[in-house]
């Protein structure tokens, strides 16, 4: 059995009437050789390595980072101090994302969803939703599945690396992937779930990788921050009824054409974009010098 489409997926919960979580746990039960149960304990896992990562992050000062120094930090403190605008849920969301990216940034163990450079978007998204609705920890664990039936078909369908398609295949399917669990966490029917995927992976087509001096910090740090922030308004949308328009198998296939004609300097080689600037080029000149890369 091969899932290759949001399609696909869908049809299968129609003709087996089963909930999507339950067609996808089955997919991964199926691919690992395992039980359903056993990948329901994958999944738990994952979801303890989320929290734990969103919790070290928030106190994670940057000792093993380059250019991101304690981002988690500053936004607590700042939100102590009242400084932040927004109400307590949009805080969280920042607050989560920035810690957990800052997290993978010191060395820290995260979740790669679906890649590492994107790993607060999820985390940062899902989990402050979760505990303003009151979630459940299995219904943490389904939303999760549905966060990686999307993933399956982004990676089916398109690139899910900086270095073949962009940002847009990082953040972007990160926020995809974000809307879609956020969405049947609040009850969305199934087509919702891909329609807020679709809608957030619109914003992002064409998103450039630039990160400069070739460190997965800037701007992917703060990246995973408004990915974030993004996904929880792409389903807001559609939860509002707003329609997506373009399905998301097809808005997958639009963001691999996209990624197919960004030119290799956008493509995580940091050699254009935010790279390039003269503050780019700058820390990348004092990055080799600082551990005698020089010529």
């Amino acid at each position: 059995m091969e899932i290759s489409s949001a399609v696909q997926l869908q049809e299968l919960c129609s003709s087996k009437k089963k909930a999507l979580p339950e067609i996808i746990a089955e997919y991964e039960a199926f691919r690992a050789s395992k039980t359903t149960e056993q990948v329901r304990k994958d999944m738990a896992q994952i979801l303890a390595v989320m929290r734990s990562s969103v919790e070290e992050g928030i106190k994670d000062k940057g000792e093993y980072a380059h250019i991101v120094k304690g981002y988690g930090v500053r936004v607590k403190d700042a939100i102590g101090q009242g400084k932040l605008l927004g109400d307590g849920l949009l805080q969280k969301v920042i607050l989560y994302s920035l810690a957990v990216a800052q997290h993978n940034a010191s060395l820290g163990r995260i979740v790669a969803c679906p890649t590492a450079g994107s790993c607060g978007v999820v985390p940062g998204a899902l989990l402050p939703i979760a505990e303003e609705l009151g979630s459940t920890n299995d219904e943490l664990i389904d939303a999760l599945f549905v966060m990686g039936g999307v993933g399956i078909v982004s990676a089916s369908q398109g690139p899910i690396s900086g270095a073949e398609g962009g940002c847009q295949a990082e953040c972007g399917v990160a926020s995809a992937m974000a809307a879609g669990a956020i969405t049947y966490l609040a009850g969305g029917t199934n087509e919702a779930v891909f329609d807020a995927a679709s809608l957030a992976l619109q914003s992002h087509l064409g998103l450039v990788c630039d990160p400069i001096a070739s460190l997965v910090e800037v701007p992917c740090v703060t990246r995973n921050a408004t990915s974030a922030v993004n996904a929880i308004v792409a389903s807001n949308m559609v939860l509002a009824g707003i329609p997506a328009v373009v399905p998301f198998d097809e808005t997958v296939a639009a963001m691999k054409a996209v990624g197919r004609a960004m030119p290799e300097t956008l493509r995580e080689t940091s050699q254009g974009g935010l790279a390039v600037t003269p503050t780019g080029r700058r820390i990348f000149k004092e990055m080799r010098r600082k551990y005698s890369l020089e010529n």
